[in-house]
């Protein structure tokens, strides 16, 4: 179903009334470029042009429409009129060279490099006779069998070409277009998947008879797998393999090459490092896209992603639009039963695995995205985004607050639990007050955390209790007498006390003593009730002005009595998911204390 709904998705961009976004056609691919070789009718080089954008290591080739490449593997095999410097030039890569060299595996480098380039010319000369007669192969081949490359060796790029081995190609001078985007050589390549031998079958996703395609073309753009691309569909061991069908690969799963190309080349779209329907989720590369044209292919990303630094408000333009759709029950594009589609692809060595995939309306997804915001929804400061995106809440719990850090699958498992509407995974709890105890510090996001997962640990259709638990709000909640999140609410009052009785102070009890009053909460309460009868005593009067104000006029100790009036006994131990209520009474309760 995942194959089917990508071909549909190809099919629909085939069908855009505006050429800018289509895909590309059956035999053709985009591709990034960052070298162009211009040369004259002759063969004569005349020009290098550098195609890259941007600084530093982050530069980045413009994009061109060439012929489908074919899928590489260990031997040799070149694209037709594009490839990396070892193909087109016959060049050594200088990481590679280095290498071999300290194998003494040199000569034999250097004479696989002829081979490539022999391979390179074979493309070219196996194309039908009406296209090698174009004057812009006819110019390639000329400068190929010259090899003179002294006039490339004189330009700046030159060094950059010896040291990464970048992609290359070839214009005619004052061309705008490339040569292998020239009419000939862009009529052969399109034709060209359908000429190849191989057998016929049904297609399992068109439901068609087409040759059936041996080796699906690789995905690119999934964070983590291998930088040549990965597969979804591959057999390589005859565990896998259907009976009859061994050693033939593509044919245990038959899909012919039409589909092959349209579904493959929908995905790497999809993936593409400047696409608005991509979301790193932890490991999860995650990739939205619906039936029809749809509000909810771009807010979805922008809604989970973090918002560029260019454009800061998207995100949060992006929660007010989900929230006025459903306010008003329609989209300013799309309709509410359109089927939408989310995809969740992680990196599995040379393979890719599927880490979740949810289909449904367009309306219904869009009420449980709206869930999730609801949930995570909680008191913040004027510094803190309205919009949290699921980065910064992953990274929120992850060591150092490191991306590589990020539990493993936790991505994956908030990310189904917010599409299927389901409580959140256990693991998020854990991180949470895991680093909260850690870093003796509730954030924001580690609060909103803890928040949605009680709640919807609250809703939990299994859950068995007599009395149906309230659920916490968004701001600090006075009536809520559950211990753990009383017990919170207290150090937060002591930790008051502590600082107005002692401005400037470094170091507060939060420093000292939040991970045992956390979990072992009888241990530590008593002699930090005992400190703040020495605090309240040395407070002067601007010090009780403040925490009137602040404990609404009641007095300090008379406060710390309010807290504790529904608490029967200082709990013993507290559990997990009690160290999380009382991580968020203590952080409601210091939202209190700054709220005007």
């Amino acid at each position: 179903m995942i194959l089917q709904a990508l071909h549909d998705y190809y099919q629909r961009k085939q069908r855009s009334d505006d050429p800018k976004d289509r895909l590309p056609a059956f035999g053709l691919e985009e591709k990034e470029i960052p070298f162009v070789i211009e040369i004259d009718r002759e063969g004569t080089v005349v020009n290098l042009s550098d195609t890259r954008s941007g600084d530093g290591k982050k530069k980045a080739g413009q994009r061109f429409l060439v012929p489908q490449g074919v899928k590489k593997t260990s031997g040799i095999a070149a694209n037709l009129l594009w490839d990396n410097a070892e193909y087109v030039l016959e060049i050594p890569d200088a990481k590679k060279l280095e290498a071999k060299r300290a194998k003494g595996e040199e000569e034999d480098y250097l004479s696989r490099l002829q081979e490539m380039r022999a391979e390179f010319v074979k493309q070219i000369d196996g194309l039908p006779d009406e296209a090698r007669a174009d004057p812009g192969l006819t110019a390639v081949r000329a400068f190929l069998v010259a090899g003179d490359l002294s006039f490339l060796e004189q330009q700046s790029a030159w060094n950059d070409i010896l040291a990464t081995n970048p992609i290359l190609t070839f214009r005619l001078h004052g061309d705008v277009e490339l040569v292998c985007q020239r009419p000939a050589v862009t009529a052969a390549a399109e034709g060209s998947g359908e000429e190849e031998d191989g057998p016929a079958g049904t297609c399992l996703l068109t439901g068609v008879t087409a040759p059936i395609e041996r080796l699906h073309p690789a995905i690119k753009g999934v964070w983590g797998a291998q930088t040549s691309g990965a597969n979804i569909v591959s057999f390589n061991c005859r565990a896998f393999e259907s009976y009859g069908k061994t050693q033939r690969q593509g044919e245990n799963a038959p899909i012919g090459k039409p589909a092959v190309f349209a579904y493959t080349t929908a995905l790497n779209h999809l993936l593409a490092k400047d696409s608005r329907q991509r979301v790193q989720v932890g490991d999860a590369s995650t990739v939205f896209w619906a039936e029809q044209p749809h509000d909810l292919e771009m807010m979805a990303a922008d809604l989970f992603g973090e918002p560029p630094k260019d454009q800061p408000d998207r995100g949060t333009d992006a929660l007010k639009a989900l929230y006025q759709s459903i306010e008003s029950g329609k989209f300013a594009m799309g309709g509410t039963d359109t089927r939408f589609h989310v995809l969740g692809l992680a990196p599995n060595a040379a393979r890719i695995s599927i880490r979740f995939w949810e289909t449904a309306p367009a309306y219904e997804l869009a009420q449980r995205l709206k869930r999730h915001f609801d949930d995570i929804q909680i008191a913040r400061s004027a510094y803190d985004s309205e919009h949290l995106s699921l980065f910064r809440l992953l990274t929120a719990v992850a060591v150092q607050g490191k991306a590589d850090n990020i539990p493993p699958n936790l991505g994956g498992d908030i990310m189904r639990a917010i599409l299927e509407d389901l409580p959140y995974p256990a693991t998020l709890l854990n991180a949470a007050v895991q680093r909260c105890r850690a870093e003796q510090r509730v954030t924001h996001a580690r609060a909103a955390a803890l928040k949605a997962w009680l709640n919807r640990d609250i809703r939990r259709p299994n859950r068995h209790k007599p009395n149906p638990e309230k659920e916490f709000a968004v701001m600090l909640d006075p009536d809520n007498a559950d211990a753990a999140y009383r017990m919170g609410r207290l150090f937060a009052v002591l930790e008051k006390i502590q600082e107005e009785a002692n401005p400037g102070i470094n170091a507060t009890i939060r420093d000292r003593y939040y991970g045992a009053a956390s979990s072992s909460p009888a241990t530590v309460f008593p002699l930090l009730l005992k400190l703040a009868g020495h605090h309240i005593g040395k407070l002067d009067e601007k010090g009780r002005r403040m925490l009137y104000r602040a404990f609404s006029d009641h007095k300090p100790d008379d406060y710390i009595g309010q807290v504790l009036s529904q608490v029967r006994d200082i709990p013993r131990q507290l559990r997990l998911p009690e160290q999380g209520r009382f991580a968020l009474g203590y952080y409601h309760q210091r939202q209190a204390f700054f709220t005007k």
